[in-house]
């Protein structure tokens, strides 16, 4: 059984929406500028190199994921407050908002061109093949919450924001995401056929190649099959696949005839991290989670209780609350602004660079991950989503712990 800690903000109150209109204001509203920001970590690299002459600051958007920003949302602590019902709309309608999203994508290809310029030898410094893996990590972080923006802008109505959010993909060459994430991972999220779902006892390593290879089939079966719908060949442009897939070449190409083919390895890996990040991120938010099968064979709707979630603060603003994925899930076309904290979503015990932190050990990520999955089903593993792999092992390990009553009608 976890410790406190384990329950999170489960125990904590939060605002229920019921509070006073005239009493509420979003505490965060200038933060959210952090997020578009983050492009910035390639040019403050440079200018911490210039300044220090210490090549350990390529590596910096590495050094600020996974170890400042985690310590300042333990200093910091979490925020689980709500705006009002009586407030969502205009929150909604509130342009600056969307300009915080917006902002990231100019930024995104402006960094990524600086880095291409930084690996084919531009300015003054002299850099190693460290230096350059450290730059191509910041790079492929830059991509990753690019991925995120993606996110956010690809649930919208309006196509001048889907189209930004295909913008935003082609440097991480996952532009299938558009397709899979809205149409398949939300229409299965938490169920065995969900690629992008984790199931207890599985490891991250496991993970990733089975998430990236079934989403990509994921979204070209859908893909084809809404042109087959249509009586026309799926071999066209306007197939979102395959132009996705396209501008990417295209981008790929045009960066390695301008700058040389020695960065093409470079936008590789960048490419490779950034969508890593995306799939670990993927673990964790639905590690273990599993909708229950009704009478009728279908499964259950989408709850809160589906998503892992963390109310910490300064990762919340830098990803624009992806962390609050429980009612990103429930209400898809809501605002990141606007998304609530629920008492019904299990909590993380930390946030998500804790959390990758701990995902990529997986020892440690199950030592400190499985109980609370048990913990959120009551003591009943079989009400968990569980690894094929592992699953006879999950059982007779924590088969035991199940409340009485239920055990003695396993068989």
């Amino acid at each position: 059984m976890p410790t406190d800690g384990a329950v999170g903000d489960r125990a904590s109150g939060i605002t229920d929406g019921r509070q006073s209109n005239r009493a509420w204001r979003d505490a965060k509203k200038c933060l959210w500028l952090l997020g578009s920001v983050v492009p910035g970590f390639v040019a403050a690299s440079w200018l911490a190199v210039q300044v220090s002459g210490l090549g350990v600051f390529w590596w910096l958007a590495p050094i600020v994921t996974f170890g400042i920003i985690p310590v300042l949302d333990h200093l910091v602590g979490p925020d689980a407050d709500n705006p009002p019902d009586s407030v969502v709309a205009q929150l909604e309608d509130d342009r600056f908002y969307r300009w915080a999203t917006y902002l990231y994508l100019p930024s995104q290809y402006l960094s990524l061109l600086f880095a291409c310029w930084l690996w084919a030898g531009g300015g003054w410094l002299h850099m190693t093949i460290v230096d350059k893996l450290g730059l191509m990590a910041t790079v492929g972080i830059i991509g990753g919450v690019a991925i995120n923006v993606a996110h956010e802008l690809g649930h919208k109505r309006p196509q001048a924001e889907k189209r930004l959010s295909k913008l935003a993909l082609v440097q991480s060459f996952y532009g299938h995401f558009f397709v899979e994430h809205n149409r398949g991972h939300h229409v299965r999220v938490a169920t065995a056929d969900d690629p992008a779902s984790s199931r207890m006892g599985e490891t991250l390593y496991f993970f990733i190649p089975r998430s990236v290879v079934g989403g990509v089939r994921s979204a070209w079966r859908l893909e084809s099959q809404r042109w087959a719908r249509a009586g026309r060949s799926r071999w066209t442009l306007k197939n979102d696949v395959l132009s996705a897939w396209l501008a990417s070449v295209a981008l790929f190409a045009v960066l390695t005839v301008w700058f040389g083919v020695v960065v093409l390895p470079w936008l590789i890996g960048q490419a490779v991290i950034s969508f890593c990040l995306l799939e670990t991120v993927n673990y964790m938010e639905h590690y273990g989670l599993q909708r229950q099968k009704l009478p009728n064979g279908r499964y259950e709707r989408v709850r809160a209780s589906h998503s892992w979630n963390s109310n910490t603060v300064i990762a919340n603003v830098c990803l624009f609350h992806l962390q609050r994925h429980s009612d990103h899930h429930a209400h898809p076309m809501r605002r990141y602004q606007a998304l609530r904290h629920t008492d019904e979503a299990p909590q993380f015990p930390g946030g998500y660079g804790t959390m990758l932190l701990l995902a990529l050990l997986p020892p440690l990520w199950r030592r400190v991950m499985d109980p609370r999955v048990l913990y959120h089903y009551g003591g009943d593993i079989r009400l968990a989503g569980l690894s094929p792999r592992h699953e006879k092992q999950l059982l007779a390990r924590y088969l035991p712990t199940c409340p009485r009553a239920e055990r003695s009608r396993v068989h």
